[in-house]
């Protein structure tokens, strides 16, 4: 590859750091026959968050669920374009929709909240549309926690967190800016946890560009502000303070094991398990794994949130 493409390459991925770019939302609840609200609240800095409430009557436990970055609460259209062209390359070409998840939840007992956290699918713009490696969107996560908190019907109930890749950082770093808000949060459920600066590497190897990791980040930095030293959640899963099991694809194409190993490691509570799922190279797999296997998820939220 010439330095030219190796640039332009650099470019593209920093300009979408920058400036986010939406999918759509493109499955709903009722599809999978769930009744539903449709819901808004503010994050922690007020930013509007756009999101379903599923309820279960009777029950007293509540799971929210929080989406990886580029995606929706509903999920990702990858087998479509321009999705198709950008994950294509790393075998993950292959559509999510994450309402399997809410129908799962909701058959096992939980009342469910989800949510688009913001400049992701229907929710407001925040930061001018920087991604933030987790930063900013934690702010959404508190504000999650504070909606919930003010509900007359769930402010009482057993609350545990589903959040995936971009909400997992997000939720470690919403426990280092207010560790108080998961008072009332019994466990965490977290698959697919990422170091930025790998995914970003690994995703310009997989585009067959052999780039100077400085250059990488001087570009991100210029795009958004932020160098790659502000966006580790090794540091921020130090802060963690609930149950917390995590999965992850073990050769997932996209990231390295012993980034994830490490992020659990430093986890520093005794009540954590990490799994990985073989035979893979897909990282999307690993957001499927609850819709083809949720025993050992719901055995997590069983054992967590059982009163």
């Amino acid at each position: 590859m010439t330095d030219d493409h190796a640039g332009h390459v650099m470019d593209a991925i920093a300009a979408a750091l920058g400036r986010l770019p939406r999918s759509p939302i493109m499955h709903y609840p009722s599809e999978r026959g769930l009744e539903y609200e449709d819901v808004t609240f503010p994050s922690a800095d007020g930013v509007p968050l756009e999101g379903w409430f599923l309820p279960a009557p009777g029950s007293s436990r509540l799971v929210i669920v929080n989406h990886p970055m580029y995606f929706t609460r509903s999920g990702l259209p990858a087998h479509l374009e321009p999705w198709k062209s950008i994950w294509g390359p790393s075998g993950n070409d292959i559509e999510v929709d994450f309402t399997h998840d809410l129908a799962i939840l909701h058959r096992a007992g939980y009342n469910v909240l989800t949510y688009d956290l913001r400049s992701h699918g229907l929710s407001g713009t925040g930061n001018g549309g920087i991604a933030s490696a987790r930063i900013f969107e934690a702010r959404d996560v508190l504000g999650s926690l504070r909606y919930v908190a003010a509900r007359p019907d769930t402010r009482d109930m057993a609350v545990g967190l589903f959040s995936r890749c971009l909400g997992f950082n997000a939720t470690l770093y919403a426990m280092t800016l207010d560790p108080r808000a998961f008072a009332n949060v019994r466990c965490l459920a977290g698959p697919q946890p990422v170091t930025e600066e790998i995914i970003l590497g690994r995703v310009l190897a997989v585009a067959g560009v052999h780039a100077d990791p400085d250059e990488l980040e001087r570009r991100v930095r210029l795009a958004t502000g932020i160098g790659f030293a502000a966006r580790a959640p090794q540091t921020w899963a130090r802060q963690c303070t609930v149950p917390t099991y995590v999965y992850q694809v073990r050769d997932d194409v996209l990231t390295v094991p012993e980034d994830v190993q490490t992020i659990f490691e430093n986890i520093p509570v005794a009540d954590k398990r990490l799994s990985w799922i073989e035979d893979s190279t897909i990282r999307w797999d690993g957001y499927l794994e609850f819709q083809r296997r949720p025993e050992p998820v719901l055995d997590w939220f069983a054992a967590h949130l059982s009163p």
